[in-house]
């Protein structure tokens, strides 16, 4: 099966269960259901619950209950980006095209519909009907999840890039460690998410540290292809305007390494994040992924 194809597959059950988890309810607070609703079911790329979906079945593990820890790792993060659009933080009127959720239902629907979505994802998990997980296996779900997305793990991340804009003298260990928290982390949730949802939960094994490795160069080349697709993105493709991070004066990597300095960085944590795999069988999905991710135009 091709790589697009499977993709698919993946993104199938995905979609269900985020439906399923995300209706509108006539009920009198529905301004929040749909703006919830809005988005994340506004399209994007899936990246996270993919990788939970993907790394599950490298793993041989039940594709249905990945399914649904794939909407949890989703709806935290779709919480994320809403947040990351208001005034208060990027200032962002476009998000895939379409008006951002503060634009369309109003900075206060907005920032609700994030908290919302945040709260989703546990319900999702601690309510789940799991087809071969046990309770401590949920409950390693949950510990996974929150950890990603507290002050230790994602929101540290966006913290630090918020007191880092303007800074004249951030290093390059400070800028990696801020998007291992801000983007890392939650990538490298998705993943073990699907070792877990894949019988693969004992953190000591060699096993369970290549797919976090693997992750861990994952999440930082999906930062540096974003900081290059920021200067030489195409706006219509991108679906939001590029240079946005020159207007915040954020550190990137470009502005660091220079655009050709990220490129090669990009080809070698992409290199890094295949070979982290070595020893697997069925690797092929992942490995493409890698790749696919590495030439993204969005």
């Amino acid at each position: 099966m091709d790589f697009s194809q499977q993709y698919q597959n993946y993104l199938e059950p995905i979609e269900r269960e985020i439906a399923a988890a995300f209706p509108v309810p006539d009920l009198p607070q529905k301004h929040v259901f749909s703006a919830m609703q809005y988005g994340i079911c506004g399209g994007g790329k899936r990246v996270r619950p993919v990788l939970t979906m993907a790394v599950c079945d490298m793993l041989g593990g039940n594709l249905k209950d990945a399914a649904k820890a794939a909407c949890a790792i989703e709806a935290v993060h779709n919480y994320s980006l809403i947040h990351d659009d208001l005034p208060c933080m990027d200032d962002d009127d476009l998000r895939r095209g379409q008006p951002t959720c503060h634009k369309a239902y109003g900075e206060d629907i907005a920032l609700l519909a994030g908290d919302g979505l945040l709260n989703s994802a546990f319900e999702i998990l601690a309510n789940a009907a799991w087809e071969s997980l046990n309770a401590a296996e949920v409950l390693a779900l949950v510990r996974t999840v929150s950890s990603a997305a507290g002050a230790y793990g994602m929101i540290g991340g966006q913290v630090i890039d918020l007191e880092s804009e303007n800074r004249t003298d951030v290093t390059l260990a400070e800028l990696q460690n801020l998007h291992r928290h801000k983007t890392g982390d939650l990538i490298c949730a998705a993943a073990e998410l699907g070792c877990i949802c894949g019988k693969l939960t004992d953190g000591r094994s060699d096993a369970k540290k290549k797919i976090i490795t693997y992750a861990e160069k994952l999440g930082l080349a999906f930062q540096v292809k974003d900081d290059i697709l920021d200067v030489v993105g195409d706006e219509k493709v991108l679906g939001k305007p590029i240079g946005s991070d020159a207007v915040q004066r954020k550190n990137t990597f470009v502005t660091l390494l220079g655009l050709a300095g990220a490129k090669e960085t990009l080809n070698t944590l992409t290199d890094e994040a295949k070979a982290a795999l070595d020893g697997f069988e069925n690797t092929a999905f992942l490995c493409a992924f890698a790749d696919y991710l590495l030439n993204r135009d969005y």
